[in-house]
């Protein structure tokens, strides 16, 4: 097992937990029980690891991300900031892969843009975005990226609609507005393309 990794009194780090060097914990930063953290990674501040996550080489997590029991985070995977992962979601790296074929050099990137939450025992395919702030349905199978604020479920995963910053369902009205019903916060829709009007520069 590797040496346990203490960075400040803020930062808790359970001891079954397997830590490869060199990467990067942030402050605050919480890794639970039999969780391996591979060399190369970055993970930021204020981040919720749970139980038996695996964070592959080169992963990059930003802060106040939470990620719960039994997720792996493969190379080629970007979380932005306060992205939440779902228990038992799934991340793929490569698109046709044989155990007798090695493709590493193939590998696809994933990025969950900032915000964007990811229901428990959900597939995210290679290769696709998933927007600021959008929503993952429990269960739901990726097969395409999907858009800021966008609501999707299903397999494969269908527009459902669209969500605020705070996760409520949005219905727009004639003029092609709505409004978060609890932060009051104002949503247009243009072209299929969900914007906050009260906070423009949502995006890292």
């Amino acid at each position: 097992m590797s040496e346990i990794l203490h960075l400040t009194s803020r930062t808790s780090i359970h001891p079954t937990v397997v830590i490869d060097y060199p990467c990067t914990i942030g402050e605050g930063t919480r890794i639970w029980h039999f969780s391996h953290i591979m060399a190369g990674c970055s993970i930021g501040k204020n981040c919720n690891i749970g139980q038996n996550v695996f964070i592959g080489e080169g992963v990059n997590i930003g802060n106040g991300v939470k990620i719960q029991n039994n997720v792996s985070l493969y190379t080629g995977v970007e979380c932005e900031h306060d992205v939440f992962v779902g228990p038992s979601v799934v991340f793929t790296n490569v698109i046709n892969p044989r155990s007798f074929v090695e493709r590493k050099h193939e590998f696809k990137k994933t990025i969950v843009r900032r915000g964007a939450s990811i229901g428990a025992n959900a597939t995210i395919v290679c290769g696709n975005e998933i927007g600021a702030y959008a929503m993952i349905a429990a269960g739901a199978i990726v097969t395409k990226s999907v858009k800021n604020f966008e609501l999707v479920a299903g397999n494969p995963a269908r527009h459902l609609g669209w969500v605020s910053k705070y996760g409520h369902r949005l219905i727009f009205n004639h003029k092609n507005t709505a409004h978060c019903p609890e932060t009051g916060e104002e949503y247009c829709l243009c072209n299929e393309i969900v914007e906050c009007n009260d906070s423009p520069s949502f995006r890292t």
